[in-house]
């Protein structure tokens, strides 16, 4: 896991920002896993203005949203397909045929997160998933418990989950209790995971991600089995990690490397590939 400390909200947004924007100048094509919530906010608006000011072109993007509230139509304004409507997809142009999200209102769940699988595979696979962490330690919606190895399903939020989302919606009785979410295993197959955190909330759950134990009551612990994964926080959410002067050693030793895998461009490379081999 690649650890990155940042001074502070804007300056941890422009440095996200600045890896998917060249990942994009660079791969034209690319197929990207995206968040919402509150913290990759910043990094949208940077990448917005990145993409306006060096005319990066993202007609050739595919994006894949992590999840969606159960019950909410797409139109709903806590929808997470009106929130990426609102921050990014007007902002760089995006289509519909472009971007593939989750729908709250599928008639039958299992079949259409069963139909998600098989359009990432079809897809090519995601070569960069963007993450936010839950404050109870989950990705995605992937609650305290999930399997490690689980796929996109439907799931029950956790309570906390539920109250922290409570102050996105007018009546606490309004909050959805469901969702429709990537799984672990999903998440895993990408070629490269970029995670976010702000805030001293974070910090505990940002500890124990990098540094607490591989563990399902932690899912986002699971990306210290990935390959390559980038965790960039502010000093909030890093003061309690314990190594974290010789993460910031690391970063300035590797500052000339390249944020991502070689694999991305060059799929051949990908000791995964025969995961989407046959699409």
């Amino acid at each position: 896991m690649f650890v990155k400390v940042e001074r502070d909200y804007e300056a941890m947004s422009q440095r996200a920002a600045r890896i998917i924007a060249d990942l994009v100048n660079q791969k034209p094509d690319a197929v990207l896993g995206l968040a919402t919530g509150s913290t990759p906010i910043g990094l949208y608006e940077n990448l917005i203005r990145i993409a306006r000011d060096e005319d990066i072109d993202f007609s050739g993007v595919t994006t894949f949203n992590l999840d969606e509230y159960e019950g909410l139509p797409a139109a709903h304004p806590e929808s997470y397909y009106s929130f990426m409507q609102q921050h990014l997809f007007d902002g760089l142009g995006l289509t519909e045929q472009q971007t593939n999200l989750l729908s709250g209102m599928a008639k039958d769940p299992a079949a259409k997160c069963a139909e998600y699988e098989e359009m990432i595979r079809r897809a090519g696979g995601i070569d960069l998933q963007l993450l936010g962490i839950g404050g109870d330690g989950h990705i995605a919606f992937c609650e305290p418990g999930s399997s490690l190895a689980g796929r996109t399903s439907l799931v029950a939020l956790h309570p906390k989950t539920i109250a922290d989302n409570s102050r996105f919606f007018d009546r606490k009785e309004d909050v959805p209790r469901k969702a429709l979410t990537m799984g672990v295993g999903t998440i895993l197959e990408a070629r490269a995971c970029l995670i976010l955190a702000t805030g001293n909330a974070k910090s505990d759950v940002w500890a124990k991600m990098i540094e607490g134990p591989v563990t399902a009551q932690v899912t986002a612990s699971a990306l210290q089995l990935h390959p390559w994964t980038i965790a960039v926080s502010d000093e909030l959410a890093a003061s309690k990690l314990q190594n974290l002067d010789f993460y910031r050693h690391i970063d300035r030793e590797l500052i000339d490397q390249p944020e991502l895998p070689l694999c991305i461009f060059q799929p051949e490379l990908d000791p995964r590939r025969n995961i989407f081999a046959a699409l």
